[in-house]
């Protein structure tokens, strides 16, 4: 009888080390979302890049794609003053490969424009805000953001393991 009780205990002990693996790991589980800046229409001149950030939620993790034809535009990231003159930073080369992808890696203003002469001025210009995701803002009634649901789910789910947890801790010890 001791044998099975020990046996039972072990199982407990690696199925509680498993639920606490998996509520650690949840987070990080979440593949980040990847934005198609312009979606079908690409980085390009005289398009709203305002409207199209509108309802989207950027956070640390996700990436940018900003896809152009090859030689025909670039990527520069830039500062706010930069951003509202529409001037190449001094410093820095620009993204030039046609389908460049920047990991959003800090939180605060991001912002982005293209340095062909005349390019930014045209509306090729884009400002994002990035948020830590730690602590999402609800998605409005109006247009829900999918990656702020899915944090939530993964939030929920981080909660419910941590309940399981100390239930089995407690009916352990």
């Amino acid at each position: 009888m001791a044998l099975f009780a020990s046996n039972n205990k072990k199982m407990l002990v690696s199925m509680i080390a498993v639920v606490a693996a998996l509520a650690v790991l949840a987070p990080t589980m979440v593949s980040a979302k990847q934005y198609v800046v312009g979606d079908d229409k690409g980085w390009t001149k005289d398009f709203d890049y305002t409207t199209w950030t509108a309802g989207k939620q950027f956070f640390v993790g996700d990436s940018l794609v900003f896809n152009y034809a090859q030689g025909g535009h670039n990527v520069f990231k830039v500062n706010g003053t930069d951003f509202m003159q529409c001037s190449k930073p001094l410093v820095g080369a620009p993204l030039t490969t046609g389908s460049d992808e920047i990991t959003l890696k800090t939180t605060g203003r991001k912002w982005y424009i293209c340095g062909v002469a005349g390019h930014c001025a045209s509306g090729q210009k884009l400002v994002i805000t990035v948020s830590d995701g730690s602590a999402a803002p609800a998605p409005t009634p109006t247009s829900p953001s999918t990656g702020a649901v899915s944090r939530s789910i993964i939030n929920a789910g981080f909660a419910a393991a941590m309940v399981v947890v100390g239930f089995f801790g407690v009916v352990m010890f």
